[in-house]
């Protein structure tokens, strides 16, 4: 197993959104001999977009996996969804790979999104090649795409392969480091020949500026290169690959997957410099335990996606870390703290499951079906010696959508469709609003959401409506009020009296809420106190102006009266209620609104676009700062003007730009907005 392991290649397609990744993992798999013909992403005949939804929308939304041999070795693929909707658990995709093939538009070259995603791969730590697709579309501009990989993304790109014309005349590359021209001929293949006269020159040039760079990668190369000025192939393969491993350099080949075109650059590439599972450093626990990356080593797994298969159920997709996993064994769940039993292993291609024929060692990509604890993050190991891997970080959601159930009578039927999705999709967060009752699906963008409810309605045949989600206001006050609040009722036999004297104050924005009990000589009896600060809380809790809770204020019981026989619990809590009540009449209540920082990624040419845009969103716009050609616009902007920002950024940059939001702080709403607001609260509550 040992020689097999060792080459062996793991690896992840990376791009963003409509740059190919996935017609060039069908290349790949075209090449390699999996498939007989090439399936069309337009046509919804690729064989790792299967899901109903990617079909229709002509996209990735979950990662997708697929095995094949090349050159006596096998290879694991992840091809990664490139829409910002669907990237946010890429850090787990990575986490299970050891490689990155990143794959960048000709025709639009490096994008906002381009650069998010490459810094993802740069954190990961997986070496990386580029690979610059769609070089046969009609506005493909290589030099562009080439020339963004250092302005936009920051990388030191290695050119192994240099176009041979674009768009119509792009017929062949030339292998700088071979100096020879490969051209393109029927079905993929590939006719040896001369560099053309006219690219010589450059040729030659750039074949002496990445041999300078090679040799830079390696002290020894370096001394070398500086006493003799020159080296020889073996040393150049051995710098080149250890510069690619450190991270140093990124390779570079170009083609255009829809023709069949560069797929043996990609594959020769992954084969020649990219690490195998041996080649990696030891995984790093929970608990700050190690774990080699060696069949010696005890066995262990991570769980970096679960799928929903119509036939084979629940499939938890795994990454062997360590040791050497057999079908039909008893596992570890050091998560859960509880055992799994692993039945078949299974390797993946698509939507295609084959049972797994032997054992497997570390680097592989494999699926186990229907364990009963299992999920998403979670890491399988060796009973006797259990092992947890660190989960990889997750972005926060950034936008919620109320759901409600097209039928009445059937939210617990939405709630339990929507619920299973989380199995599959660790970004997806389900809750319920105390406050407003909403069931509330929180993701990473609208079409996120829409799909996932799109998925829940075909799988669980359930009618779901999707609502904007209430915003959280909140209201307080602005002044002080002094009152007394009375209970007393009488209606035959025992009574009903509770008497309290309040002052009620604000406090500081963000304190909350602060009860003083100030009772001295016994006015009010110790046992009936704690029901006056009850009264006023659930009073409070229901609002004064539109029936928001109200929040940042302090309320002191100074006085009273009691009754030996009529006074109870009860009666100071309806007290402090009434209280409450009559001072929230003179107290100046306001309503706040939910106020979050926005943080927007764009081109540069959008800034101005993008200020004025949140400043019509009434934002306060809190400073800017740009990067090779990206502007971070942070801003404090209302939440209820930022429900849709999701397409509206969408459209303003032509998908280029991406955001984050998280809540930062509550404001006094202004007048007109406070009017709408209890408007519209009064109108619900009639």
């Amino acid at each position: 197993m040992s020689d097999a392991l060792k080459n062996q290649r793991t690896y992840a397609l990376v791009g963003h959104g409509g740059c190919g990744k996935t017609s060039v993992a069908e290349m790949l798999l075209f090449q390699a001999g999996v498939i007989n013909r090439l399936g069309r992403i337009e046509e919804g005949t690729t064989t790792l977009d299967t899901e109903p939804e990617e079909i229709k929308r002509r996209g990735s939304i979950q990662p997708a996996f697929a095995s094949y041999p090349w050159k006596k070795a096998t290879h694991f693929l992840i091809d990664t969804p490139g829409d910002t909707n669907f990237t946010g658990d890429i850090a787990y995709s990575l986490t299970a790979a050891d490689g990155v093939v990143f794959v960048v538009d000709a025709v639009d070259g490096a994008k906002p999104l381009t650069k998010k995603l490459w810094d993802e791969v740069r954190a990961s730590g997986r070496p990386a090649m580029a690979f610059v697709n769609k070089m046969d579309r009609d506005r493909a501009d290589f030099e562009m795409a080439f020339s963004s990989l250092t302005a936009v993304l920051g990388i030191r790109p290695v050119l192994l392969y240099m176009p041979i014309g674009e768009k119509d005349a792009f017929k062949g590359v030339v292998d700088v480091l071979g100096n020879k021209a490969l051209f393109f001929e029927d079905g993929g293949k590939l006719r040896e020949g001369a560099v053309p006269g006219d690219m010589a020159a450059d040729v030659d040039s750039l074949r002496e500026t990445m041999i300078e760079n090679i040799a830079e990668s390696d002290e020894t190369l370096m001394e070398k290169y500086l006493e003799e000025g020159e080296l020889s192939p073996e040393e150049i393969s051995q710098g080149l690959r250890s510069g690619v491993l450190s991270g140093g350099l990124v390779p570079v080949a170009c083609g255009s997957a829809l023709e069949n075109k560069g797929a043996s650059f990609i594959l020769d590439i992954v084969q020649e410099l990219f690490p195998s599972a041996l080649d990696r450093g030891a995984w790093l626990g929970e608990d700050g335990a190690e774990r080699a990356s060696a069949a010696e080593a005890p066995v262990s797994a991570f769980v970096f996606k679960t799928l929903a298969d119509p036939f084979a159920g629940q499939l938890s997709v795994i990454r062997v870390l360590s040791g050497v996993l057999s079908p039909d064994s008893t596992l570890h769940n050091s998560t859960k703290g509880d055992k799994e039993r692993v039945g078949q292993l299974l390797v993946l291609c698509g939507k295609e499951q084959k049972p797994l024929k032997g054992e497997a060692g570390p680097g592989a990509i494999l699926a186990l079906a229907k364990l009963k604890l299992t999920a998403t993050g979670d890491t399988l190991s060796d009973p006797k010696e259990p092992f947890t891997l660190a989960k990889p970080g997750l972005p926060p959601a950034l936008i919620s959508y109320a759901l409600a159930p097209e039928e009445k009578g059937e939210e617990d039927k939405v709630y339990s469709a929507v619920n299973k999705l989380l199995e599959e999709d660790v970004c997806l967060h389900l809750t319920r609003d105390a406050e407003t009752g909403d069931i509330l699906l929180s993701g990473s963008g609208q079409l996120h959401i829409e799909i996932s409810v799109e998925k829940a309605r075909r799988r669980y045949k359930v009618g779901i409506a999707l609502k904007t989600p209430k915003i959280p206001y909140r209201e307080t006050f602005k002044g002080k009020a002094d009152v007394q609040g009375r209970h007393k009722k009488q209606s035959g036999g025992r009574g009903q009296f509770g008497d309290c004297f309040i002052r009620l104050e604000p406090l500081p924005r963000g304190t909350g809420y602060e009860y003083v009990d100030a009772i001295v000589g016994g006015s009010i009896p110790r046992q009936y106190i704690p029901a006056v600060d009850k009264g006023v809380q659930e009073a409070a809790a229901r609002g004064v102006l539109a029936g928001y809770p109200v929040v940042d204020f302090r309320v002191t019981c100074y006085d009273g009266s009691y009754h030996a026989v009529d006074s109870s619990e009860m009666a100071f809590k309806i007290a402090g209620s009434i209280a409450f009540k009559k001072a929230a009449e003179v107290a100046k209540p306001v309503l706040l609104e939910p106020i979050v920082q926005v943080s927007v990624f764009v081109p540069d040419a959008f800034m101005g676009d993008v200020i004025g845009d949140l400043s019509s969103r009434r934002g306060k716009v809190l400073g800017s700062d740009s990067k090779v050609g990206i502007t971070e616009v942070k801003a404090h902007v209302p939440m209820a003007e930022v429900l849709q920002y999701a397409p509206d950024l969408r459209s303003m940059t032509g998908g280029q730009g991406t955001f984050t939001m998280e809540f930062d702080h509550y404001e006094e709403a202004p007048p007109q907005v406070a009017e709408k607001v209890i408007a519209e609260s009064r109108k619900d509550q009639e």
